[in-house]
């Protein structure tokens, strides 16, 4: 509808400041004629905007102009109100600040909206902790988050694999949350170096955290979404070292999914056809030997490894020491 865009293109002016005619036009999915005819439409109810010329031009609000209207629709306000506080905003520190914001949101909406809110909330919860999740100790993470907003660089120290601590100054880019647990995303800082390589590191492995007197300029093409997808993918590439040929039970199959995620059904789509039993034979990955043999082992009788033969022989080594403990 028209009346959410134009709505929508005064939030965009209000917030981002000012924005060229193709910016809004990409950004509202419509054309920049159209763009156009909103601009002038919203000069004629009485919004004072105003636009300028040349490649660095675009419309913008006068600086002293403000609305009050939040513009939600139904269907926003109870996509907006699915939010609960998760736990990483906790551990963060801002989740009163965000229960501060949504109860402002809530008192400027209509009646009709507000008595969505607590329907919403009766019939949603979002938990992005997972099952089983040990409470990690994160002392340090305040200290990040502070020196995220400064631009300030960071005196760490980490365990080495070998157990030998590291100390490192760094320029943080950015913190990730992945299933409630909180990775840093930075850079390590070298005199004359014009470009770091960037790590990651786990903040509950961080031994010590200090705020450096130095800042850094914060790149900015540097695209911390885009960086963490392309560096998960890397990662769960090093854990699937370990590669054995597996039968499977045909009443085990439903269970893959659940142990090796959703991308399972492609190698089970693409397998062979069932033997004379019913079983069907797959290609698993593990992150090593020894993963496989503790992964294997707990699928009882679900499963036989038919390559390599090591690993079949180690499962049954295993297979008759439990055997025998038991008898016993």
């Amino acid at each position: 509808m028209r009346a959410d865009r134009l709505l929508s293109l005064l939030m965009l002016l209000q917030s981002r400041g000012q924005m060229t005619a193709e910016a809004l036009a990409r950004r509202l999915e419509v054309s920049e004629r159209t763009i156009y005819r909103d601009i002038d439409a919203l000069s004629a109810a009485g919004i004072p905007i105003y636009g300028e010329s040349g490649p660095t031009g675009g419309f913008a609000l006068l600086n002293s102009y403000r609305t009050n209207l939040t513009g939600l629709t139904e269907g926003e306000v109870r996509a907006l109100f699915m939010l609960s506080i998760p736990a990483p905003l906790e551990e963060l520190g801002v989740s009163q600040e965000l229960r501060s914001a949504l109860l402002k949101l809530s008192a400027a909406l209509p009646d009709s909206h507000r008595r969505n809110e607590a329907k919403v909330r009766q019939r949603f919860h979002l938990d992005s902790a997972w099952w089983r999740q040990g409470e990690e100790q994160m002392p340090h993470l305040p200290t990040i988050h502070h020196a995220l907003w400064q631009d300030r660089q960071l005196h760490l120290v980490y365990r080495s694999p070998v157990g030998m601590p590291i100390k490192r100054r760094v320029a943080p880019y950015g913190l990730v949350a992945k299933a409630g647990v909180w990775y840093l995303v930075c850079a390590r800082q070298q005199a004359g170096a014009r470009s770091q390589a960037v790590r990651v590191h786990r903040v509950s492995d961080l031994l010590e955290v200090q705020i450096a007197e130095e800042t850094f300029d914060h790149p900015l093409d540097f695209d911390l979404p885009a960086f963490w997808q392309a560096w998960c993918l890397e990662y769960e590439s090093l854990l699937t070292g370990f590669t054995a040929t597996v039968r499977v039970a045909p009443e085990f199959v439903p269970e893959l999914p659940r142990r090796f995620g959703s991308q399972i059904h492609h190698k089970i789509a693409q397998a062979g056809p069932p033997d004379e039993a019913g079983w069907i034979t797959l290609e698993l990955s593990f992150q090593s030997f020894e993963d496989a043999r503790d992964r294997l082992l707990s699928f009882g009788r679900g499963a036989e490894v038919v390559e390599p033969y090591a690993l079949h022989r180690s499962i049954l080594d295993y297979a008759e020491q439990i055997i025998l403990l038991y008898r016993h």
